[in-house]
């Protein structure tokens, strides 16, 4: 069975959104709660991490970008539309590729290898933090055990990410310059990112038809939000302040 999130809204406010406004509130939910605005994330921009530190986090991250086609195949799961699946297909092969060697999940390894790491470091997930794991998991159960309402309105973080993501990539080749062989991934998500994110935002704007479902559309952005936020917690704590890295976690070497 589906699990409905509860709704946010006070008792008696039933009223339907327009468009422009469930867009507003989403959007407000992007400016206080996207990852932007985490430490680890402004310690990346100002360059104050060690390669290290970047090292832990492209690790950590392959955990979270090699678990999204798996995310994006239990949508596809939930639809009998094929016009929606056909679509929505796309976000898979965006990362996984139409063959070895291509796709989003071969360029996050070149960034992990430009960083220093090995791929056969990196592909077992074995050095991936505890917190990380339970974090992407939990993002893989709520699309699996929710509507396909739910599952779509997960993905809106990507309303925020072509901002974050063009940030990022001036500051790691002014910070970092020996990660700029690795920032392919980055590059094509510029495009990807917001083109999926316009499908996804019309798709809850029309099919989100009660001020429940709204409100509910609402809430698993913030849920996804709270995920994403949850990963960086974990490795800021384990390789930044305090620096507590779990038995058997990757330990940087430099």
């Amino acid at each position: 069975m589906a699990v409905e999130l509860a709704a946010s809204g006070t008792i008696g406010d039933d009223a339907l959104l327009s468009k422009d406004e469930l867009h507003a509130r989403l959007r407000a939910v992007g400016e206080r709660r996207y990852h932007h605005l985490h430490p680890f994330h402004q310690r990346m921009h100002a360059g104050e991490l060690t390669r290290g530190q970047l090292q832990a986090w492209t690790l950590n991250r392959y955990y979270y970008q090699s678990r999204i086609p798996i995310k994006d195949s239990l949508v596809l799961a939930k639809s009998d539309d094929p016009a929606f699946r056909r679509v929505w297909r796309k976000r898979i092969l965006d990362h996984d590729g139409d063959q070895d060697g291509y796709g989003g999940i071969e360029k996050w390894l070149q960034l992990a290898e430009a960083s220093g790491l090995s791929r056969e470091e990196v592909i077992p997930c074995t050095g991936v933090l505890p917190g990380v794991v339970y974090a992407v998991d939990a993002y893989l159960a709520l699309v699996r055990d929710s509507s396909l309402l739910i599952a779509v309105a997960s993905s809106l973080t990507e309303l925020f990410s072509r901002d974050l993501i063009s940030l990022r990539m001036d500051q790691l080749r002014l910070h970092y310059p020996y990660l700029s062989s690795g920032l392919s991934y980055f590059e094509g998500r510029l495009t990807q990112a917001p083109e999926d994110a316009a499908f996804a935002l019309d798709y809850v704007s029309t099919h989100a038809q009660t001020r429940r479902e709204q409100e509910q559309v609402i809430q698993a952005l913030e849920r996804k939000c709270a995920i994403l936020w949850a990963q960086l917690d974990a490795i800021d704590y384990a390789y930044v302040q305090p620096g507590n890295i779990p038995p058997g976690c990757f330990v940087p070497q430099v």
